[in-house]
């Protein structure tokens, strides 16, 4: 079935049935030939060098009580955090003298009425370091407040849709939210000139193939800039805690699909991925991402942002390092620049 992976290359598409069977296939052969397709046309658009960002975990306060997340809302046994503006311009003072050139702040969904804190904290980075890139991953706002980070000087925003699926969402999330809600989230962001990502938790409690084939599909329409995959992990305080982790392999297999349908994507290899997997990050690269995301999270409360359980808290300047000697090991070196999506005028 090679021939499924070199039509993907080429024409960008599949069929329903092509994509279940490279998610599915325990030919060995054609996972290898997957991945190192993905990561032959990684290299032709980027190179070997890969991008770089400093995720700065904003708080771990969220109005939202999502089944599977540790920082849900109803978690009582969490100690709750909003970094302070100083806290957060220092973390960005800190990876700026490290060589960081994206600044990703992630965080729960704080009340609605922090948005105004949220954009001034935003123009405060813009404004100190005018040639960094700010990614934001904050989760579902208003149209209004979206158009508010962007004229602050947000340049980039994550939000993971998570699964397609209506049924499959209602699993996931209380009543409060809604599938229709997400995507029009999604669609508001690239209305508003974001460079727009989204994604798929994988291998999430009642998850199918079928689903991740919509998935597949739904994202092939979106066409976002970013694409952010990542393993299901449980957190033990949530009501999905007791579920088993997502596959490394498929999460990887799905790495692959997307890079060689979005040879220009910028493809993080996650947290998560890493923490399922010890040469998770490898694995990821090796796939086909290129993007890794270092945590400048003051050390205080970098081990309270626990969306899931094992997530590492390893100090920036010793994960720098782990990171340099990770990528040494095949091939590939820091590129420290600020990574934006763009087309490429190489020959695939």
């Amino acid at each position: 079935m090679k021939h499924l992976v070199d039509t993907l290359r080429d024409s960008h598409h599949l069929s329903d049935e092509g994509y279940e069977a490279l998610l599915t296939s325990d030919d060995a052969q054609l996972v290898a030939h997957l991945h190192h397709e993905a990561r032959r046309v990684a290299t032709s658009v980027f190179g070997h060098g890969i991008f770089v960002r400093g995720l700065i975990e904003l708080t771990n306060v969220c109005r939202n009580d999502c089944y599977y997340c540790g920082i849900r809302r109803s978690n009582t046994a969490l100690p709750r955090y909003i970094l302070t503006h100083e806290q957060v311009m220092q973390s960005c003072q800190a990876g700026y003298e490290l060589g960081f050139r994206t600044f990703v702040l992630q965080g729960g969904e704080l009340p609605r009425e922090k948005a105004s804190w949220i954009a001034g904290l935003v123009a405060d980075i813009r404004a100190s370091w005018s040639d960094c890139a700010i990614t934001l991953s904050l989760g579902e706002w208003e149209r209004k407040d979206y158009e508010l980070f962007r004229r602050a000087g947000a340049d980039r925003y994550l939000l993971r849709h998570e699964t397609v699926t209506p049924a499959h969402y209602a699993l996931l999330h209380p009543s409060g939210m809604s599938l229709d809600n997400r995507l029009r989230c999604l669609n508001d962001l690239r209305d508003l000139g974001f460079q727009t990502g989204t994604g798929i938790m994988v291998g999430s409690p009642g998850q199918t193939v079928a689903h991740l084939v919509a998935d597949i599909k739904f994202i092939e329409r979106f066409e976002p800039q970013m694409i952010g995959l990542g393993p299901f992990i449980p957190q033990a305080e949530t009501p999905l805690g007791k579920y088993p982790a997502g596959s490394a392999d498929v999460t990887t297999r799905l790495y692959s699909i997307f890079r060689l349908m979005f040879p220009h994507a910028l493809i993080p290899s996650t947290t998560a991925l890493n923490t399922l997997d010890p040469e998770g990050r490898v694995m990821g690269i090796h796939a086909g991402a290129n993007v890794v995301m270092p945590n400048l999270t003051p050390a205080g409360e970098r081990g309270l942002y626990t969306l899931y359980d094992g997530k590492s808290a390893t100090d920036p300047a010793e994960g720098l390092a782990r990171l340099e000697a990770q990528l040494a090991g095949i091939g590939y070196h820091i590129d420290w620049g600020r990574g934006d999506y763009r087309e490429s005028t190489k020959t695939l």
